[in-house]
């Protein structure tokens, strides 16, 4: 991929960018099996490769410079707008939005906040794309000073921008290098973008998170299957199941299926698709992964966990190990810690992995493994 911002070095977001891809694959894959010891008897499945371009399903752009010039990007090191509107990474549904936005951002004098004298009111405008097209548009501010004058010109952006089915403004007042607040305010009838993957809608709203790479993502989702379908598994809970994507994948008539998140926002998501598909079996809590867990009177033929990047951690890893559940399906984003957290699982052996690159140009990676019981 060739990327005019990077060769500038105006940004270096994309911190492999030089490497050739085939060569950063490699580096990618050697790098999480030396961080986990590359154990003896390991299945490893060839790793998923990515489109070097246009794969990023949102993006999140800062916002600086005057409100007649506004730069959607990053900033740099003194804290001055860097426009970034032609990045290659996003596809076309996502890209085209950008010059429509910063053009809103006149139109409705949405003063752009400046880190170095934190005077301004918006601070990012963050798009999410799903594979149909559409999109959902939020917009970052420290407080509802704007408001008034967002929903005015709205129409305006959705005649621009007819593809925008979701919009909404998130309070976020602190100075501090935080994305977003807890305060959403929705400013459409639509409440949820629909991420068709697999033939399955996923629901995402504003708050809830869901893979930046939606190609790869949907890879993920099917290899999870294809591991429990085969382990004929009847039981199975999804901890940290976000919107629930192994959760709703993992559902077949005659399989109860579980997924648990602490974001109730994803939860409502979760249970929508699964009443609109249909899917026997399968309900979703609102609370913390590791308190379900620990309080639960049995254990399921599978635990899927999904945990963020600093892993399970000791609770739920020693509970894992001494809970006599057969196998585990852990998705890490994070090899250091899933390797801490398989050290505290003994009795659970690595039997397969795969490593896919759902962040190509950067040391990011995802890594499936499926863990049995000795």
């Amino acid at each position: 991929m060739r990327c005019g911002y990077f060769e500038a070095g105006v940004c270096r977001s994309c911190t492999l960018l030089a490497q050739p891809y085939p060569e950063q694959v490699d580096a990618q894959t050697q790098h999480v099996r030396t961080v986990l010891g590359d154990p003896a008897g390991v299945t490893w499945l060839p790793t998923v490769v990515s489109a070097e371009a246009g794969f990023r399903n949102k993006a999140k752009m800062v916002v600086a410079g005057t409100v007649d010039a506004p730069t959607l990007g990053i900033l740099d090191a003194h804290g001055h707008g860097v426009d970034l509107q032609g990045c290659p990474l996003y596809p076309a549904a996502v890209s085209s939005s950008f010059a429509p936005l910063a053009a809103f951002v006149t139109r409705a004098r949405l003063v752009p906040y400046d880190v170095p004298t934190r005077t301004g009111e918006l601070k990012h405008v963050l798009v999410t794309g799903s594979p149909d097209g559409e999109l959902m548009v939020r917009f970052v501010l420290r407080s509802t000073e704007a408001l008034a004058r967002i929903r005015k010109h709205l129409p305006w952006l959705q005649a621009e921008l007819p593809h925008v089915v979701v919009a909404s403004v998130n309070v976020q007042p602190a100075h501090a290098a935080v994305l977003e607040g807890d305060r959403e305010i929705l400013l459409t009838e639509r409440e949820t973008l629909r991420m068709r993957v697999n033939g399955l809608d996923l629901h995402l709203r504003p708050r809830s998170f869901f893979q930046t790479n939606t190609e790869v993502a949907a890879t993920l989702y099917r290899q999870a299957v294809a591991w429990a379908d085969e382990a004929r598994v009847a039981s199975a809970w999804d901890l940290y199941c976000g919107v629930g994507g192994f959760a709703l994948h993992l559902a077949r008539p005659g399989r109860d299926v579980v997924g648990v998140e602490s974001s109730a926002e994803a939860v409502a998501s979760a249970e929508q698709t699964a009443r609109e598909a249909g899917l026997p079996g399968t309900r979703f809590l609102a609370g913390d992964a590791t308190a379900f867990a620990l309080g639960a009177a049995g254990v399921p033929d599978l635990v899927v966990v999904n945990p963020p990047r600093r892993g399970l951690g000791e609770p739920l890893s020693r509970w894992l190990e001494a809970s006599g559940v057969p196998r585990v399906l852990y998705s890490s984003c994070h090899a250091g810690s899933l390797a801490r957290d398989l050290a505290h699982m003994p009795s659970l052996r690595l039997v397969r992995a795969q490593v896919l690159d759902m962040f190509p140009h950067t040391r990011h990676h995802e890594v499936l493994t499926l863990l049995e019981r000795t």
